[in-house]
């Protein structure tokens, strides 16, 4: 629609999770190298966490990319699933045959025995849930359980869980302290500041076929560092719609009075941002 107006090969602040696009801003970044770093040394339950909107489905994304590498992961994107259902998931995804499964209990030996194989391999398994504060509370304890399987030497299968808050807020529950010990690294995604704001914008142009001059002036990137909380979500639907306003003006550059159109039309943006002074 507005690529062409300004210089763009495609459209810069979709909402897809696309890794190509991802900044390695302070607190991302040193997410990445942690899960790194923590599945380097065989940890067994990893934990990320972040408010709605903060890149945790990105980075989930860019993790699995560089896992595939050299081991063998599985992806539960929504884990509001049964135990026998998650147990089934996690088999299918590292390329257990459940279909020759007559129950749970062969699940869970085929399994077992896949695990073995990996390890044997020396390819780790590791299990990668986003938006895990959607599992049912008898879904993490089976979680857990799957986690027993290990030899005496080698842990056989690790556990990386993305989610809200609301997950910390179920693995305080006294019935599930002990998924809580096992957790042994976590982290928290924080919202950008406004300087990361600033390059997380020009590293996404940029990306889409950009190469002039900013196209944000520093009023417009002010509004909507405030108006976004920096979170990247809001980001990326405030500064699409400024780029509309700006294109059907027919202005080259995104000035304060386009990202203001945007926030008066993104409820979202209205109660992170306060608006009064800039109306």
């Amino acid at each position: 629609m507005y690529q062409s107006h300004f210089g763009l090969q495609e459209a810069p602040f979709a909402l897809t999770p696309n890794t190509r696009y991802f900044l390695r801003a302070p607190s991302h970044s040193e997410a990445l190298e942690l899960l790194l770093v923590a599945l380097r040394e065989r940890e067994g339950f990893i934990k990320v966490t972040g408010e709605v909107g903060t890149g945790k489905t990105l980075l989930c994304r860019l993790l699995l990319n560089e896992l595939d590498k050299d081991a063998c992961t599985a992806y539960v994107p929504n884990p509001g699933l049964p135990p026998e259902t998650l147990y089934e998931a996690v088999a299918e995804e590292l390329g257990v045959d459940v279909s020759r499964c007559a129950n749970m209990h062969q699940v869970l030996k085929a399994l077992n025995q896949r695990l073995i194989e990996l390890a044997m391999e020396q390819r780790p398994a590791v299990l990668v849930i986003d938006e895990a504060q959607a599992m049912p509370e008898a879904t993490i304890e089976a979680l857990r359980l799957l986690t027993n399987l290990e030899t005496e030497s080698t842990r056989l299968l690790q556990v990386v869980l993305f989610g809200q808050p609301e997950l910390d807020t179920m693995l305080a529950k006294d019935s599930l302290r002990q998924l809580r010990q096992r957790i042994t690294f976590q982290t928290r995604l924080q919202p950008l500041s406004r300087d990361a704001v600033g390059q997380y914008l020009r590293h996404r142009l940029a990306q889409a076929g950009h190469n002039g001059a900013d196209l944000f002036t520093a009023g417009a990137l002010k509004v909507l560092w405030r108006a976004s909380g920096g979170i990247p979500r809001l980001v990326n639907i405030l500064a699409h719609k400024a780029l509309l306003a700006a294109w059907g003006q027919g202005d080259r550059q995104v000035a304060r009075k386009h990202v203001l159109q945007a926030v008066r039309d993104t409820e979202s943006a209205r109660a992170v941002g306060w608006l009064g002074g800039w109306l």
